[in-house]
């Protein structure tokens, strides 16, 4: 088993740490956010320590930093080279990550969502993805991207996921004012998308558009809601905000 540590404790972090912990690897995590660290300690035996000292108990070390502060915290501390880098900090680049953690040169750069502690959640991987298939696969599935510009592509594949959630809310807050039912029109909403993807045929080139084209057929409710999106720009709007946000993440 391995000694990973985690310079910086938060949202994406904590689902990490448990589910290595889980499988048997000494976890070491930084302070930064108190309340996270403390329960982190609490329910898996997680060290608490400041930078340096995670740094210096780990061989792999998980980067977890708004990337604002990356620098500020980690260019005073000081890496080996023998150590293996995981960032999941959006928009720091590989060269910034060189420069930062010298001389460490083994770097791997992903970003998951909370749910990966439950499985299912792809790791987009630019750099040493071998170690991320050591630490998270079968549960995770490890998709390897040719390049930087790739793995940002795919960040903003990533951030699809709050804007679909805002549509999932207004189509419950919709069904909560027709029924009464507040509660129960959420439950609905999020059981039905949930239940349907996770029997969907997944990995093949085209799968979504051929789904959406079977329940899409002529004169029912689904064209009908196809349509009508697609009417009032909403494939417009996401187009771009993709490519706003793929040219965030460029500079």
């Amino acid at each position: 088993m391995s000694r990973i540590g985690f310079i910086g404790t938060g949202h994406i972090a904590a689902p990490m740490a448990r589910f290595l912990a889980a499988r048997g690897h000494k976890v070491s995590v930084t302070r930064r956010n108190i309340d996270v660290s403390t329960e982190l300690q609490r329910d898996i035996g997680a060290h608490v320590e400041d930078p340096q000292g995670v740094i210096d108990a780990s061989g792999i070390v998980f980067l977890c930093l708004r990337p604002q502060v990356a620098s500020d915290v980690l260019a005073p501390l000081s890496f080996r080279a023998d150590q293996r880098i995981v960032s999941v900090m959006a928009s720091v680049s590989a060269q910034q990550l060189a420069q930062l953690c010298a001389p460490a040169s083994n770097f791997v750069q992903t970003i998951p969502l909370g749910f990966l502690e439950n499985g299912g959640c792809p790791l987009a991987a630019y750099g040493n993805d071998s170690v991320l298939a050591e630490l998270f696969e079968p549960e995770n599935p490890v998709v390897k991207v040719a390049d930087e510009a790739a793995l940002n592509a795919h960040f903003a594949i990533c951030a699809m996921v709050p804007g679909l959630l805002d549509l999932m809310a207004s189509g419950a807050a919709w069904l909560g004012r027709t029924t009464g039912d507040d509660a129960g029109a959420e439950f609905y909403t999020t059981q039905f998308m949930a239940g349907f993807l996770a029997n969907m045929d997944k990995g093949s080139a085209g799968r979504l558009a051929q789904e959406r084209d079977d329940l899409a057929t002529d004169g029912t409710l689904s064209l009908q809601m196809t349509e009508t999106l697609r009417g009032h720009g909403a494939h417009d709007a996401l187009r771009v905000a993709l490519d706003a946000i793929g040219k965030r993440l460029e500079t």
